[in-house]
């Protein structure tokens, strides 16, 4: 038997992070897609990498790890200020489980470059 003939196939959930088995799945998956936010202002703006870091305060090499995903040592803090920083403004909106009221959004404006 072939190991594709004894394989198993099995649906992964919305984070494949938790199905990799990573520990803080959840904090990884929310980097991850920050970090896609990041990229996609980069890209939007025809910024490059060097550009991206000057206007964030950190070194080209830091932006590319990030954009690799090397960002394990990066706070989601750092991130949406990196984010702010690039123009971004960010809003926050949380709500009990299951209920569709929400609170108030907590927003973030953008930081200008300096």
């Amino acid at each position: 038997m072939s190991k594709v003939e004894n394989s198993t196939i099995r649906r992964g959930t919305a984070n494949v992070f938790a199905d990799l088995g990573y520990a803080e799945a959840d904090t990884h998956l929310l980097k991850a897609e920050l970090v896609a936010r990041m990229q996609d202002v980069m890209t939007d703006r025809k910024l490059s990498q060097t550009a991206a870091a000057s206007m964030v305060g950190v070194s080209q090499p830091d932006i590319s790890r990030l954009l690799k995903g090397h960002y394990r040592e990066v706070s989601v803090e750092r991130i949406i200020r990196m984010l702010s920083k690039l123009g971004c403004e960010i809003d926050i909106v949380v709500k009990p489980c299951g209920k569709r009221n929400v609170f108030e959004a907590i927003h973030i404006a953008a930081i200008a470059a300096t």
